[in-house]
Protein backbone atom coordinates (compact mmCIF):
# COMPACT_ATOMS: atom_id res chain seq x y z
CA UNK A 1 0.00 0.00 0.00
CA UNK A 2 1.24 3.62 -0.80
CA UNK A 3 1.97 5.26 2.64
CA UNK A 4 1.38 8.48 1.21
CA UNK A 5 -2.35 7.84 1.02
CA UNK A 6 -2.80 6.61 4.41
CA UNK A 7 -3.96 9.79 6.15
CA UNK A 8 -6.46 10.29 8.73
CA UNK A 9 -8.80 12.02 6.13
CA UNK A 10 -8.54 8.97 3.82
CA UNK A 11 -9.47 6.41 6.60
CA UNK A 12 -12.03 8.74 7.81
CA UNK A 13 -13.67 8.34 3.89
CA UNK A 14 -12.85 4.44 3.94
CA UNK A 15 -14.81 4.46 7.31
CA UNK A 16 -17.92 6.33 5.82
CA UNK A 17 -17.81 4.18 2.82
CA UNK A 18 -17.56 1.14 4.95
CA UNK A 19 -21.28 2.20 6.21
CA UNK A 20 -22.78 2.21 2.94
CA UNK A 21 -25.22 -1.06 3.02
CA UNK A 22 -26.80 -0.26 -0.45
CA UNK A 23 -26.10 0.41 -4.32
CA UNK A 24 -28.66 3.43 -3.65
CA UNK A 25 -26.57 4.08 -0.78
CA UNK A 26 -23.86 4.36 -2.08
CA UNK A 27 -25.81 6.52 -5.55
CA UNK A 28 -26.17 9.12 -2.73
CA UNK A 29 -22.60 9.21 -1.10
CA UNK A 30 -20.70 8.89 -4.66
CA UNK A 31 -22.94 11.92 -5.93
CA UNK A 32 -22.31 14.01 -2.98
CA UNK A 33 -18.71 13.11 -3.02
CA UNK A 34 -17.23 13.02 -6.15
CA UNK A 35 -18.55 14.46 -9.62
CA UNK A 36 -20.49 13.04 -12.38
CA UNK A 37 -17.04 13.37 -14.59
CA UNK A 38 -15.62 12.02 -11.50
CA UNK A 39 -17.31 8.92 -10.58
CA UNK A 40 -18.00 7.55 -14.46
CA UNK A 41 -14.18 7.73 -14.83
CA UNK A 42 -13.93 5.23 -11.83
CA UNK A 43 -16.19 3.29 -13.31
CA UNK A 44 -14.54 3.22 -16.38
CA UNK A 45 -11.67 2.20 -14.45
CA UNK A 46 -12.92 -0.88 -13.13
CA UNK A 47 -14.75 -1.53 -16.32
CA UNK A 48 -11.51 -1.30 -18.13
CA UNK A 49 -9.93 -4.07 -14.88
CA UNK A 50 -12.62 -6.23 -16.23
CA UNK A 51 -12.27 -6.27 -19.81
CA UNK A 52 -8.10 -6.75 -19.75
CA UNK A 53 -9.48 -9.69 -16.80
CA UNK A 54 -11.23 -11.61 -19.39
CA UNK A 55 -8.07 -10.77 -21.80
CA UNK A 56 -9.63 -8.94 -24.22
CA UNK A 57 -7.00 -6.66 -26.51
CA UNK A 58 -6.89 -3.00 -26.39
CA UNK A 59 -8.84 -2.06 -29.17
CA UNK A 60 -11.59 -4.23 -28.11
CA UNK A 61 -11.60 -2.33 -24.50
CA UNK A 62 -11.63 1.14 -26.13
CA UNK A 63 -14.18 0.05 -28.34
CA UNK A 64 -16.03 -1.07 -25.49
CA UNK A 65 -15.73 1.30 -23.18
CA UNK A 66 -14.09 4.81 -24.95
CA UNK A 67 -11.65 4.59 -22.60
CA UNK A 68 -7.83 5.68 -23.93
CA UNK A 69 -5.32 3.57 -24.85
CA UNK A 70 -3.54 5.21 -22.03
CA UNK A 71 -6.06 4.88 -19.60
CA UNK A 72 -6.48 1.36 -20.13
CA UNK A 73 -2.68 0.67 -19.79
CA UNK A 74 -2.24 2.41 -16.72
CA UNK A 75 -5.31 0.15 -15.77
CA UNK A 76 -2.81 -2.51 -16.70
CA UNK A 77 0.11 -1.27 -14.84
CA UNK A 78 -2.41 -1.52 -11.81
CA UNK A 79 -3.26 -4.99 -12.30
CA UNK A 80 0.20 -6.34 -12.75
CA UNK A 81 2.12 -3.86 -10.46
CA UNK A 82 -0.86 -2.09 -8.14
CA UNK A 83 -1.76 -3.51 -4.64
CA UNK A 84 -3.89 -6.20 -5.86
CA UNK A 85 -7.17 -4.33 -4.85
CA UNK A 86 -8.88 -5.22 -8.24
CA UNK A 87 -8.05 -8.51 -7.65
CA UNK A 88 -9.60 -8.61 -4.15
CA UNK A 89 -12.57 -7.07 -5.11
CA UNK A 90 -13.07 -9.52 -8.57
CA UNK A 91 -12.27 -12.80 -6.05
CA UNK A 92 -14.85 -11.30 -3.83
CA UNK A 93 -17.28 -11.08 -6.67
CA UNK A 94 -16.44 -14.52 -7.96
CA UNK A 95 -15.30 -13.03 -10.85
CA UNK A 96 -12.26 -14.97 -12.85
CA UNK A 97 -10.88 -14.29 -16.56
CA UNK A 98 -13.00 -17.12 -17.84
CA UNK A 99 -16.00 -15.10 -16.77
Amino acid sequence: MNEKLKTDAVDHLFDAILTLETKEDCYKFFEDVCTIKELIAMAQRYEVALLLNKKLTYLDIAQQTGASTATISRVNRSLEYGADGYDLVFKRLGINNED
